[in-house]
């Protein structure tokens, strides 16, 4: 049987166009992608980025509100190699963030091959390879290709929200009004005058239902788990800086208490609006489970006022109304689902060592980055772009000491059969 499997996929091997790739493949052009290219090329190593949309960071340009601000200081969102222009704010706008990501692309001379959606990759143990399957789609022309990279190295960069989560609710589907992924919500300008119910209460769920506030729309939103409230700011200095710093001096659950009790000093008890903080302390619940403290924009204020109404977890939807799990009915109009993102890594790699079925890798920080077989992870530590930059560079290095040890060598001849190899 064994035989037969591998002569199959011999056999598949040579029914699409094959790419020889002189170096890493890099799954990604987010963030994260590029700043793996940008450190492989300062260490002179070729890659190849392979993109699923037509531009790099989809995320930011496709599927995030207009308002969208970066929460944290731009010192602690800067990619390796390149800061952010002097002239930018502190809190970068969703625009000035796109222009900073396109001239680093610029600069380090990372070129995604765009319109490559992955289908699947796995390590040949027979040659020692990494085999990349993609679907090339020319939107222009209405064509369809498949493309199989060939690569030694293989960095995954598809980060930790590739994909959205929408939470199966009972009723939703019958539900009448408008119901979108807050990846859809631009701003609260179509919402005028509306009821809208924000199933979440993280940052994005937070400011949706800030913006449309801001809109004369009606949001009420749906907190059904604890959740960690910060200021943004304390003592006019980012709140994130000042963990960053007591970090360097004391330990973690002694920062986490000193950070709660800043946080009741400038925003007082939030628990009498409906906001029950976790037991586990922010920075904890962060680095252990992922979920990332709300920094206050404003949302606050507005749920003090009752501008924002909060509302326990929901049970079901009506053609024109919801029954929350507290018994009362609530007429609305639109739904915004504020659910978050998954890693959609266990969909296209054929690989369990390294990877959790979550998607992301099994060991924790900072040993997630790298696996086995010339397999690598960035962007999945759970630390934002600090975390990715720190990935990017120790990937990097890695790669690089392996290639330049190797480089003195006399290269390798591929054979190849037919029009099968191209070479990158």
């Amino acid at each position: 049987m064994e035989k037969t499997l591998r002569i199959s996929d011999h056999d598949d091997f040579f029914s699409r166009r094959c790419v020889w790739v002189n170096g890493p493949v890099i799954v990604g052009a987010g963030p994260s992608g590029l700043a793996v290219g940008a450190c492989l090329k300062e260490q002179g190593v070729p890659f190849v980025v392979l993109e699923r949309a037509e531009c790099i960071a989809s995320l930011w340009q496709k599927r995030t509100y207009d308002r969208l601000k970066l929460h944290l200081p731009k010192q602690f969102c800067q990619l390796p190699k390149m800061p952010f222009p002097e002239a930018f704010p502190e809190y970068p706008t969703k625009k000035q963030f796109i222009e900073y990501l396109e001239s680093y692309a610029k600069r380090f001379e990372v070129n995604p091959r765009f319109n490559e959606c992955v289908q699947s990759a796995k390590y040949d143990e027979t040659c020692g390879l990494w085999r990349v399957r993609t679907v090339s789609t020319n939107a222009a022309a209405g064509a369809h290709s498949e493309v199989e990279y060939i690569c030694r190295w293989l960095v995954v960069a598809t980060g930790e929200n590739a994909e959205r989560v929408v939470p199966d609710i009972e009723g939703l589907g019958a539900f009448g009004g408008n119901v979108m992924h807050a990846c859809e919500y631009k701003s609260g300008e179509t919402f005028r005058g509306k009821r809208v119910l924000v199933v979440g209460c993280g940052n994005s769920g937070m400011e949706v239902s800030l913006d449309l506030c801001n809109h004369n729309a009606t949001p009420a939103m749906v907190v059904r788990s604890s959740v960690h409230v910060l200021p943004r700011e304390v003592f006019r200095k980012s709140i994130f800086e000042l963990a960053t710093l007591m970090l360097k001096w004391l330990p973690l659950w002694l920062v986490d208490k000193l950070m709660l009790i800043l946080a009741w000093l400038v925003l007082g008890d939030i628990e009498k609006y409906g906001l029950k903080r976790p037991s586990m302390g922010p920075l904890k619940l962060k680095n252990t489970q992922g979920k990332t403290p709300v920094l206050d924009i404003g949302a606050l204020e507005k749920i003090r006022s009752g501008d924002i109404k909060v509302v326990p977890g929901i049970k079901r939807f009506f053609p024109d109304s919801v029954e929350l799990v507290n018994g009362e009915k609530l007429d609305i109009d639109s739904v915004v689902l504020a659910t978050g993102y998954r890693s959609n890594v266990p969909f296209w790699l054929k690989e369990s060592q390294f990877f959790c079925k979550n998607g992301f890798p099994k060991a924790s920080f900072p040993n997630g980055w790298k696996g086995k077989a010339g397999l690598y992870a960035v962007g999945f530590s759970r630390r934002g772009l600090s975390g990715a930059s720190l990935d990017a560079t120790r990937i990097a290095q890695d790669i690089g000491k392996v290639w330049k040890e190797e480089t003195v060598q006399k290269p390798k001849t591929t054979a190849c059969h037919r029009r099968c190899i191209s070479q990158f």
